[in-house]
């Protein structure tokens, strides 16, 4: 996608020239980590990921004062506390794959994936300060705040893990709230920083903000659906992995509240843990009842729901039609790109 392909041209030095600030041992790990290298060091074409956040940041900055460049040091730090969480993400889940390699905590341990990650968090903020910009303290406490609100989504996402489906049900507005924090957080502050940092006025980095918000929701519905139904070869990781771990995603949550008889069935596998591991004949039962239930259909509707709403609050910002052009292809990758 040219957006996203642009966007990978203007970040891809300003991060590597950001990254070469940590010392040795950390500048290899994220490198690795960020695909451009490998455990050695050797250099790699990598696939750093889609870069859909400071793409974000890049088109709205261009979008305010038709300099992307403006928002450079905010879509490097959105990047950047992106991987931090991805990083700290893979340890908690103990994922030992992510775009098809071993992760951090699996080749260099527990302790190092923390710090790498704390690392790069730091980084972000470094970057906003060195920036130049007459709006950088802005723009780091406003990343500080959207970080704040990753972690209380975290934090809520493992909590759910030890809630008892039948006893202690998981509310789907509750989920929704976690998901908003988890992943909305950070994709609401990807396009407010690209206002903040063009010196947009409060009111258009609020409907900016709020476009990134609704457009975090439908990628994390859309997340939720590839970790059950979604293909090894292209996400990276085991198909029905979040069914594996039995995480309470979107539509595992409305399954349980919508489902009937399907969901009943649903919340009795979800709470007999498995002797071992799961079969796979056992696990594809599992999706089987989230289709019945009508959870596949609802995830694919409610995401292309939250574009809709997403594009609208864009009229507040006065785009002209060829720009919101971009951010419509932007939004629609973000739901269609596996669907």
């Amino acid at each position: 996608m040219a957006t996203l392909e642009k966007a990978r041209e203007l970040v891809d030095p300003a991060l590597h020239s950001a990254v070469e600030r940590l010392d040795p041992h950390t500048r290899l790990v994220t490198s690795y980590h960020l695909g451009w290298c490998d455990t050695e060091g050797r250099s790699l074409e990598g696939n750093g990921g889609k870069a859909i956040r400071p793409a974000l940041a890049l088109l709205v900055g261009e979008s305010v004062c038709e300099d992307p460049e403006r928002a450079l040091a905010g879509a490097v730090a959105v990047e950047l506390v992106h991987n931090f969480s991805l990083v700290h993400d893979d340890l908690m889940d103990r994922d030992t794959e992510r775009r098809h390699r071993a992760t951090v905590w699996s080749v260099w341990g527990d302790t190092t994936a923390v710090l790498v990650g704390d690392a790069m968090l730091s980084l972000a903020h470094e970057v906003l300060a060195d920036s130049g910009s007459a709006h950088a303290a802005g723009g780091s406490r406003i990343l500080a705040a959207a970080t704040r609100e990753l972690i209380r989504g975290q934090s809520l996402d493992v909590a759910f893990e030890d809630r008892d489906p039948v006893a202690d049900p998981v509310p789907l507005a509750e989920c929704a709230d976690m998901a908003a924090g988890k992943t909305g957080a950070l994709l609401a502050v990807s396009a407010e920083i690209g206002a903040l940092l063009s010196g947009a006025p409060a009111e258009v980095c609020a409907a900016y903000r709020h476009f990134g918000a609704e457009l975090g929701m439908a990628f994390q519905l859309v997340d939720d659906l590839l970790g059950i139904w979604g293909w090894p070869e292209r996400t990276g990781k085991p198909v029905f992995s979040d069914l594996r771990s039995r995480k309470k995603t979107l539509p595992v949550v409305w399954a349980l509240t919508n489902g009937g008889e399907s969901g009943r069935e649903l919340a009795r596998w979800l709470r007999t843990p498995p002797a071992g591991a799961d079969s796979e004949e056992e696990l594809r039962h599992a999706a089987s009842l989230l289709d019945r239930a009508g959870a596949r259909a609802w995830v694919i509707t409610e995401a292309r729901r939250r574009v809709r709403a997403g594009l609208a609050a864009l009229e507040a910002t006065g785009l002209d039609q060829s720009l919101r052009r971009r951010f419509t292809d932007l939004a629609h990758f973000v739901v269609e790109r596996e669907l």
